[in-house]
């Protein structure tokens, strides 16, 4: 794809440039005004994450896009989890039918015990409940405990195109392929699954933007040629497991210099950096110089996911000055914030 063609179809999915701003490429999308609003697994500061209220709460409060992360059942039906492992987000623990799923895997090279997607049929799943992942620093969220089901991502959709029809604006979905090179490896890739309902539910690029940790699964996507832009995810430690496991030795330092972001625009359209990544460093006019838009995360209210200066009263899950972070960020001429208070995000926006 050439860079002029990406910038024109990230233009389209994030909206177009405030008018009177110069947009060469790699300027800022607008979405509602300014960077794109991006619900992180929905509202998930208000409600328990990637269930249909969080998703619609952020659509209510101003979100852009919202994001669903996609793991697969043991009949290949995608669904919408944090992880695979899904004892920190539904009542499977405390369902007895179920107490013998519990084993433990090796995911990503990490040990992981508890119960997995990949050993539930879709029909299986259906009858858990969601539950807040965080029920410790967001107790207020437990009240929903219970009351909402797994969703598949073709549910998410759905939901985007009503929610986009009652808001009268498009709705982006934003999906992240979780562990791709795990569940190829044991028979369940993503990535052919997600093509196959971004195709027949005829997402554009206004519509749908893909991301992953690893550039392997981004490359496969874009090798399906569906015109939907790309985004990296970027983690602070290590390397993508993908090269990991291919004894590639590039770390994910190594692709935020500049050598490593103009090997990321070769196949796709964004970088999402943790939001640390960019304090005290020239990544964000790197990546703009490289042609790619950037979108830090994720964005949270409470005074432990702040930095000190922005912390307020005394406890960690008091809420800090989470306006003054987003100001910072915005200055810095970020292009998206992946935000759990979307809602927090689009108030600042208007600032």
């Amino acid at each position: 794809m050439q860079l002029g063609r990406r910038s024109l179809l990230l233009a389209a999915a994030a909206g177009t440039a405030t008018a009177g701003t110069a947009a060469p490429a790699g300027a800022a999308p607008r979405g509602g005004g300014g960077p794109v609003v991006i619900g992180h697994r929905g509202a998930a500061g208000w409600r328990p994450e990637h269930t249909a209220p969080s998703y619609t709460y952020a659509v209510q409060t101003g979100a852009d896009w919202i994001e669903p992360d996609l793991v697969p059942t043991k009949d290949h039906v995608l669904v919408v989890r944090h992880e695979n492992e899904i004892s920190q987000t539904t009542d499977v623990s405390r369902r007895p039918e179920f107490e013998s799923r519990r084993t433990t895997k090796t995911v990503d090279g990490r040990s992981v015990t508890g119960w997995f997607t990949e050993d539930f049929t879709l029909a299986e799943l259906k009858t858990l409940r969601a539950v807040e992942r965080l029920p410790a620093v967001r107790n207020r969220n437990t009240v929903f405990d219970g009351r909402e089901e797994v969703m598949t991502f073709q549910e998410v959709v759905d939901l985007a195109r009503r929610l986009s029809r009652e808001h009268g604006r498009t709705i982006a979905v934003f999906p992240e392929t979780k562990h791709p090179t795990y569940f190829r490896s044991i028979g369940l890739p993503l990535e052919p699954r997600l093509a196959a309902l971004i195709r027949r539910n005829r997402l554009g690029r206004r519509e749908c933007v893909v991301q992953s940790f690893e550039p392997t699964s981004l490359q496969r996507i874009a090798a399906e040629r569906l015109g939907v832009p790309l985004w990296q995810a970027l983690g602070t430690t290590g390397g993508p497991y993908d090269l990991v496991a291919a004894g590639d030795p590039t770390t994910y330092k190594d692709m935020m210099s500049p050598a490593g972001l103009a090997r990321i625009a070769a196949y796709a359209d964004w970088i999402g950096p943790d939001k640390a990544s960019l304090v005290g460093t020239s990544l964000v006019a790197d990546a703009h110089a490289a042609g790619l838009r950037i979108g830090p995360y994720t964005f949270r209210a409470e005074n432990q996911f702040l930095p000190e200066r922005f912390r307020r009263g005394s406890g960690p899950n008091d809420f800090g000055d989470a306006f003054a972070e987003y100001a910072l960020y915005y200055r810095m001429g970020v292009d998206a914030v992946v935000t759990d208070f979307p809602d927090l995000a689009v108030i600042a926006r208007r600032s």
